[in-house]
């Protein structure tokens, strides 16, 4: 449309002919909407399937649509333009996921889960908390792609890499009338330097690297949800809809979608770094290599939004199992050892004494078979006097733990809440 009216501006193109072109245009875009448009293996590229398909339309009209542009110039702005609609769509499923993850740690605002290092229990938390560190990786993920929005600019006029004789002003002008029909927000710019625009594939490479690092987040994510839904953590309940059953195994109840999205990972990083080697060794300018970066645009882009689209519905469905945490809370002492520490060292002593000296405490009831509330007193008070039963019922509890948190910042102007305003 922008390189029609420029040919217009400068006299190739009459007003009556870009009508005409418009229009035909215009009819190959209902085609590829309704999902009638029928590519001919034939042509050498979507760029001359368009040119032939305009060209039965209208005639000898159509060769004036190549003038002065090259397809190098084409694919740079159709890239470009692709990657801005697609990332458009990627930061709204982006935006359900985080809304999603936000009304599900609210739901769950006071409700205990068991955090873990080294996949190994460690201290008790909130589930809310568990849930909002998805809720901040998504968050970053949407921070990123924004940025790669507003900074991701198309240029036009590069011809095939040392500019056009379009003339600038009509280029300009062009897209100023453009813009007013499709949006004034479009950073679309006339080359600054076409040898560069040309053989420029930087965008793709960020924004690869964007839905790597979002993948990533979404990996993790499904392995936390598989490995917790296991009878041997049973800490949540997946829902029925995004899990299969075996074809032997009658009580199976498999989390396929999960491990889909946790084995598509090795996809969309090797995408990334197919392009990279692709792009490692090519001299200025265009090189026929970089028509190979359209496979692994659309696959990246393709997996992604799916995989965004189901884990919404799957983020609402999920389930905590509120009596598994409740009854590790109660059996396993061994999540209360940093507050027992802690208690110490707020008597004085020294946290590295502190430290072995609760390990040993704990070790010690594994040992003889004995829960750590079972203790009486005198043996507490072998270990410190600052120890008795009271003591250990008082620090042994869940609401202490919780409240002993002190360090934690408050969220204020949360992008969840700016996304439930829009």
């Amino acid at each position: 449309m922008i390189h029609i009216l420029a040919l217009l501006k400068m006299g190739v193109l009459s007003p009556k002919e870009v009508e005409s072109l418009n229009s035909a245009f215009k009819e190959i875009l209902e085609e590829v909407k309704s999902g009638n448009f029928k590519y001919n293996p034939e042509s050498e590229d979507i760029h001359t399937e368009i040119q032939n398909r305009i060209e039965d339309k209208l005639g000898d009209l159509a060769l004036k649509l190549h003038s002065f542009r090259s397809r190098n110039d084409q694919i740079i702005f159709d890239e470009r333009f692709y990657c801005l609609t697609e990332s458009t769509q990627v930061l709204s499923l982006l935006a359900e996921n985080i809304i999603a993850f936000s009304k599900l740690a609210n739901e769950h605002k006071d409700d205990l889960f068991i955090g873990y290092t080294h996949t190994q229990r460690a201290q008790i938390i909130r589930f809310k908390d568990y849930i909002l560190a998805y809720y901040w990786m998504f968050s970053r993920d949407f921070q990123r792609l924004d940025s790669f929005l507003k900074n991701l600019e198309i240029p036009i006029g590069c011809g095939a890499l040392a500019g056009s004789y379009i003339r600038k002003e009509d280029y300009i002008q062009a897209i100023r009338d453009f813009k007013k029909e499709w949006g004034k927000d479009l950073r679309i710019t006339l080359s600054r330097n076409p040898l560069s625009d040309v053989s420029d594939r930087d965008f793709l490479l960020e924004f690869f690297g964007i839905l790597s690092i979002l993948q990533m987040h979404l990996s993790r994510l499904a392995e936390d949800f598989i490995l917790y839904s296991t009878k041997e953590f049973d800490l949540l309940i997946l829902p029925e809809e995004f899990c299969t059953g075996s074809s032997l195994m009658p009580h199976k109840k498999n989390p396929d979608f999960l491990e889909l999205v946790r084995g598509y990972t090795g996809r969309i990083y090797g995408n990334l770094l197919s392009l990279f080697t692709t792009m490692k060794g090519l001299p200025l300018t265009y090189n026929r290599d970089m028509q190979l970066d359209k496979e692994p645009l659309f696959s990246s882009v393709e997996i992604i939004k799916s995989e965004l689209k189901l884990m919404v519905g799957f983020i609402k469905e999920v389930k905590l199992n509120k009596k598994s945490v409740e009854k590790i809370t109660r059996q396993d002492y061994s999540l209360y050892a940093t507050e027992l520490a802690e208690y110490m060292v707020e008597k004085g002593m020294p946290f590295s004494e502190a430290h072995q000296l609760v390990g040993k405490l704990i070790r010690d009831a594994e040992a003889s078979g004995i829960q750590l509330k079972d203790l009486d007193t005198e043996i507490l008070k072998s270990y410190s006097l600052y120890l008795d039963k009271d003591t250990l019922s008082r620090i042994c509890n869940p609401s202490y733990v919780i409240k002993r948190k002190r360090s934690i910042a408050p969220s204020k102007n949360s992008l969840a809440e700016q996304l439930f305003k829009k």
